[in-house]
């Protein structure tokens, strides 16, 4: 019994030890906040105010930031269950993009099908970025390239194609935006925080996050990407296909990506607009490096992400501040959260 106990106090402080880093990241961010309210507003108690309590004053507001998580949630998930593995997805801007418009284009084709048709377009979009994600696993395997430079130049070149597809065949005449056909009224997830935007999106997102912490912790699968990808050496000698777990987690990461845009198209936008996904990708990524790789850190992380863009919109409205106040403190966290990592992986190497 007393070591029972004692191994719960250890597990706790271990966890409390853990979370140090990603909350002073997101304390200096927030201090961040108000120093260049402080330099840039001529009304900075008026900026402060928009910024830290517009996101949540009503539940417009709130629901619209909750909103904005989602695939963010997805884009850290993806970026989680790579690195787990030793890869390096830097894909997400054109996995999220494409998965979206082949969900869309699928749903629009597949409308006779009902539910049944809703489901095979969100899977459509999943194997799009998962096949975008997969193919730089495989050039990995088959030529040991680089799978962050390859995704990454994949990545950009899907993300003209995708806008060239939006803006010319698959444009829908009968608006002014550049974008597709909407989806049919069936397939769109329902709202669950009116007058928001906030869907039952949320739910899946969350589905999402649990299925993935089963995944890496409760199988057998899971537990080999892990190995591998804290050192393939030794799981090649226990007898684990270190090769296909270069392969496997970056398709997965690029389904989870895909899936994103899909949900996103069926919960907030109902077609493909251009450029709708723009930063998602990156953002996904700052999302999984707060939450340290964690499934079940993702969700916090990426709410607090959301919370940024929330309140730099609503301080742009209401005061004198522009909506960049969000992209410098995003870029400030990236910056921690990026040092955070080196020191981590520093701190790791001493001990052996």
């Amino acid at each position: 019994m007393i070591d029972l106990r004692r191994r719960e106090r250890k597990s706790l402080m271990v966890m409390m030890r853990s979370s140090i880093g990603p909350l002073l990241i997101v304390a200096i961010a927030l201090v961040g906040v108000v120093i260049l309210s402080l330099l840039l507003s001529k009304t900075p108690g008026k900026t402060l105010r928009y910024f830290f309590l517009g996101p949540i004053q009503n539940t417009y507001y709130f629901g619209n930031m909750l909103n904005g998580a989602i695939p963010l949630i997805f884009g850290g998930l993806g970026i989680s269950l790579a690195m787990r593995s030793g890869n390096f997805n830097l894909g997400g801007e054109g996995q999220i993009y494409s998965g979206a418009l082949v969900a869309t284009l699928c749903a629009i084709a597949l409308a006779p099908l009902g539910i049944a048709g809703a489901v095979i377009a969100l899977i459509a979009g999943a194997a799009m970025g998962g096949f975008l994600g997969g193919l730089s696993g495989f050039f990995r395997m088959k030529w040991n390239t680089s799978e962050l430079i390859t995704s990454f130049l994949i990545s950009n070149a899907v993300v003209l194609l995708v806008n060239y597809l939006i803006a010319g065949p698959f444009m829908d005449p009968s608006t002014n935006l550049i974008a597709t056909r909407k989806i049919p009224e069936a397939f769109r997830l329902a709202r669950i925080l009116e007058p928001s935007n906030l869907s039952s999106a949320l739910f899946l997102a969350i589905t999402a996050v649990i299925v993935v912490q089963w995944y890496l912790y409760k199988t057998k699968s899971g537990y080999e990407l892990r190995i591998s990808g804290l050192n393939s050496s030794f799981a090649r000698y226990g007898g684990i296909h270190t090769n296909w777990y270069m392969v496997l987690p970056m398709m997965l990461s690029g389904a989870l990506y895909g899936l994103g845009g899909g949900i996103a198209i069926y919960g907030t936008y109902y077609s493909c607009m251009k450029d709708f996904s723009g930063g998602m990708g990156w953002n996904g990524l700052a999302v999984a490096l707060i939450a340290k790789y964690k499934p079940a850190a993702v969700i916090p992380a990426a709410i607090f992400f959301a919370y940024i863009e929330a309140g730099a919109r609503n301080a742009m409205l209401h005061s004198d501040v522009t909506f960049e106040i969000a992209s410098i403190v995003q870029s400030l966290v990236f910056f921690l959260v990026t040092s955070a990592v080196l020191q981590s992986v520093g701190q790791k190497k001493r001990g052996h």
